[in-house]
């Protein structure tokens, strides 16, 4: 990875004597415009180098190169010895979900059913995991059609499949102004421009939309209606109307991305999804991932007629299909009320994380939602961005995403920082945000 590399870069540089202890790095922007990567990549190295000791990041004055090894041990130590707390990191794990899963792999292992879970598996799937997915999808409001459903290795996947299928090298996607981070990969990956579009406090305004698209023609949009990641928001009933007929009269499709939906779907009043509104024109993407665990998942891509075939060839030409074990096991895992149970415990764990987030960070700007896993926190005066980062993981070995990975265009980052909730255990996580909530005070 690059990052990885311009970290290398810089250690050999100390390890040379040619970067003494004490010596001040550039500032992180310029750093990349003289390695000519982006401003996150600059960040994501500065914050490698912090995670090895190497380097220290002061408030107000810069990163600076070590003038000694970091103290052993941490004031987060659980156990003994160092226990880093990585809050970039965000899957949730309930309590028992390994003995529910392990429960529905059990009928696999039978040698007859391996081996035919073993074979390839189409696109769109089996009828089976069909059937299975459109229970899974199905929100209040919003039933999709089975036939139109087809299947990804994983969420990360499914939105890649989408983007390729309705956008050409060189084409333009309207995005929220702050975006999942891995969709700026997959758009450069794929070619693809995206085009930040301003929010309000009910989401992508779709005055901001119309006017970025008959600046220069979108050729689709990408949007987190619900539990939008980093900032929690869940766009109202009557914004998604204005959205879905805009798309109508600009002649747009777009990519819903509900991959934490599911931890507010069965709370009264969350809007149906932007596909029941636009049916035609939306194409609907989700995982199992944070449902259940990321190592053994299954996308999902609810597909318009319009766009089938296409979703389809870009899945195959792509090697994103899922593997028929996935499906066979995702089928058993719904069939036998696992994705049920273990939805109902994470969002359960949600709350009682939130919970820590308002004993622990009340005090700050922080923006979440009750059934949410992470929080969006702009930081107090003289904080920036990519020094609290610095700090928090030198000094208390806590990694947290900064603001600018989510920034969308050349507009400054804001100084933000998100904070995954879900990864570390609650302890952990309440004597992470307790020491942040002291870092953070210290520039007040």
């Amino acid at each position: 990875m690059d990052y990885l590399r311009l970290a290398d870069g810089v250690a050999k540089a100390i390890a040379d004597g040619r970067l003494r202890p004490g010596d001040r790095l550039p500032p992180q922007r310029t750093f990349a415009r003289r390695h000519r990567v982006a401003v996150s990549t600059a960040i994501r190295a500065y914050g490698e180098l912090v995670r090895r000791g190497l380097v220290v990041g002061e408030v107000g004055r810069g990163t600076f190169v070590r003038a000694a090894p970091p103290h052993p041990g941490s004031v987060l130590a659980e156990d003994s010895g160092r226990t880093p707390v990585n809050l970039e990191l965000n899957y949730p794990v309930a309590e028992g979900q390994s003995e529910l899963m392990a429960r529905g792999l059990a009928g696999l292992a039978r040698p007859d059913v391996l081996l035919e879970a073993t074979r390839p598996a189409a696109a769109d799937g089996t009828p089976e995991a069909r059937a299975a997915a459109a229970r899974v999808l199905a929100r209040p409001g919003w039933h999709p059609e089975p036939d139109r459903l087809l299947f990804a290795g994983n969420g990360r996947q499914a939105i890649a499949a989408a983007l390729s299928a309705l956008v050409r090298p060189g084409g333009r996607v309207g995005v929220e102004e702050l975006t999942y981070p891995l969709v700026k990969a997959v758009a450069e990956r794929l070619g693809i421009a995206l085009v930040p579009i301003a929010t309000d406090g009910s989401g992508m305004l779709p005055s901001a939309l119309e006017a970025a698209h008959r600046r220069t023609p979108l050729s689709a949009v990408y949007v987190q209606p619900t539990l939008h990641n980093p900032l929690s928001l869940t766009i109202p009933a009557e914004r998604r109307a204005e959205l879905a007929l805009l798309l109508r009269e600009l002649d747009l499709p777009a990519v819903e991305d509900t991959t934490w939906a599911f931890l507010a779907a069965d709370r009264p009043g969350t809007p149906a999804p932007l596909a029941a509104y636009a049916p035609e024109r939306t194409v609907l993407v989700d995982s199992l991932s944070k449902r259940l665990a990321p190592g053994l998942t299954v996308g999902f891509l609810s597909v318009p007629e319009a766009y089938g075939d296409e979703a389809a060839r870009a899945l195959r030409s792509g090697a994103w299909t899922a593997g028929r074990f996935n499906l066979e096991a995702a089928v058993r895992w719904v069939e036998d009320g696992t994705v049920e149970a273990v939805t109902a415990a994470k969002r359960a764990e949600a709350a009682a994380r939130q919970a820590l987030v308002a004993e622990h960070l009340g005090s700050y700007a922080i923006r979440t939602d009750a059934s949410s896993y992470y929080c969006w926190w702009e930081l107090p005066q003289p904080w920036r961005a990519e020094t609290f980062v610095a700090a928090a993981a030198g000094e208390l070995g806590i990694a947290v995403t900064p603001g600018a990975a989510f920034a969308v265009g050349t507009a400054s980052a804001p100084d933000a920082v998100r904070v995954g909730l879900a990864s570390p255990g609650r302890a952990a996580l309440g004597a992470a945000l307790r020491g942040l909530a002291g870092l953070a005070g210290r520039g007040r």
